[in-house]
């Protein structure tokens, strides 16, 4: 099969079996957004070598689709999955139904935000006083302020909370946690988009794949209003170990799945509620 250098002028027809023998899963739809978005047969014969090797189509194209908004994405910055559309989709239901009647507004912390889609598309659905966005790693928060400028928000370069404004601990009415999940051990099995082009800090949970949950869950409630929420995602393996977490740091624990996203988060809000 030739490769995209050997193509006088590229066509769909040409690049479809290539991306399929590389292994991407769906190479039409990726094909056509390849040769809708390069600006010339160079650059597409320049993304088509990249995406063979094994680089993200977000990190390429620059841009990933996230809850039907355009976030940017750089190269070495961990791309918005599908799967984490379920958390902004309960974040936004716990505002409209628990938060903003009883506030006109709402303060909302973002942490390990990476290119800070989940902020954005929440901010994108209700309205926010306040969106702080928070990440360890000086590429992702980059990143993270041209797509949170966008809503107005707030980035911060932060060890979890250690940066965030001291004003906001016990008023913050909600907290939204895409944090690394994976187990050490399991990151050697992962697709090479993620074990090879992404941050390492963006995946590796440690020895069971909750240490990051621990440390956020049990300073959780020194942020949060008396009457705020905690919405963390998870696996649906590790989902009652993340919910024990949350238990244990006073809230109350409730664990939503998604059969059709993939995708489970643990809610922790107020005990009575």
């Amino acid at each position: 099969m030739p490769g995209p250098e050997s193509l006088a002028s590229p066509r769909f027809a040409d690049l479809v079996p290539m991306l399929r023998a590389a292994g991407c899963v769906f190479a039409e739809d990726e094909a056509q957004l390849l040769l809708s978005e390069a600006s010339s047969p160079a650059e597409l014969f320049e993304w088509v070598e990249r995406r063979v090797a094994g680089a993200p189509l977000e990190c390429i194209v620059g841009w990933a689709e996230f809850c039907g908004l355009r976030i940017a994405v750089d190269p070495g910055v961990f791309v918005p999955r599908r799967r984490t559309e379920l958390l902004v989709s309960e974040a936004a239901a716990l505002m409209l139904e628990h938060i903003a009647p009883a506030s006109s507004s709402a303060a909302v912390v973002d942490l390990c935000c990476g290119s800070g889609a989940v902020g954005v598309a929440l901010a994108s659905r209700v309205s926010l006083r306040e969106l702080h966005s928070a990440d360890i790693d000086s590429i992702a928060v980059e990143c993270a302020r041209r797509n949170v400028a966008t809503v107005g928000g707030h980035v911060h370069r932060s060890d979890l909370y250690s940066a965030l404004p001291a004003r906001l601990k016990q008023r913050v009415q909600l907290i939204v946690v895409n944090a690394p999940y994976v187990p050490t051990r399991v990151l050697p099995t992962m697709p090479p988009e993620a074990r090879i082009h992404e941050p390492p800090l963006s995946l590796d949970g440690g020895a069971d794949g909750l240490n990051l949950h621990r440390r956020i869950i049990r300073e959780a409630p020194e942020w949060l209003d008396p009457n705020g929420y905690l919405v963390i995602e998870t696996s649906e393996r590790q989902a009652a170990g993340t919910a024990s977490l949350v238990a244990a740091a006073g809230l109350a624990p409730r664990i939503v799945h998604s059969e059709e996203l993939d995708g489970t988060i643990v809610v922790g809000g107020p005990r009575g509620q």
